[in-house]
């Protein structure tokens, strides 16, 4: 017997959060075709956007037709559960949710808002990429992000210990 039953395919979660804000470039990203389908080949299989104060409506699926689950809500009194049951997690670049996304070890892209003035997220971002504990994309970018990623080149974040020299 196969230990791979196709019929019951486990349920990979791609989480998006763009925090509090209005950030409809990088759900706008999320709901492309090109981008569902890299995800889908990657093998996951439900979307969950999470769209803040957006105005973009992004487009629900149920996942037949070899294809995501796509679903979206606008705020949540916490997204703990999310992140926790995610398999990857593209997020806006803000230090709170790259922090907690990195604490559960989950899989990061980190999509820069560009329509920010003095954008001292996309720095926290590009110098964690850097060292390679997430990936960081911009909205046009997204998709060739997730075509290119490899997630075992991801190196577990360590936070600082404030007992050692705080």
């Amino acid at each position: 017997m196969s230990e791979v039953d196709h019929g019951t395919k486990s349920k990979r979660l791609v989480f998006v959060t763009v925090g509090t804000t209005s950030f409809d470039s990088l759900v706008r990203a999320v709901d492309t075709q090109e981008v569902k389908e890299a995800l889908f080949r990657k093998g996951y299989t439900h979307l969950i956007i999470q769209m803040g104060r957006g105005s973009y409506i992004p487009t629900k699926s149920a996942g037949e037709d070899e294809s995501l689950d796509v679903d979206y809500f606008t705020f949540s009194s916490s997204i703990a559960e999310y992140l926790k049951s995610a398999s990857l997690v593209i997020s806006h670049a803000g230090s709170g949710s790259i922090f907690e996304t990195l604490r559960l070890e989950k899989p990061l892209i980190v999509v820069v808002n560009e329509d920010l003035m003095d954008n001292h997220q996309s720095e926290l971002a590009e110098e964690l990429a850097e060292r390679k504990h997430l990936f960081c994309a911009r909205p046009q970018t997204l998709f060739r992000t997730i075509q290119e990623m490899d997630l075992e080149s991801l190196i577990a974040y360590q936070p600082g210990d404030c007992n050692t020299g705080c």
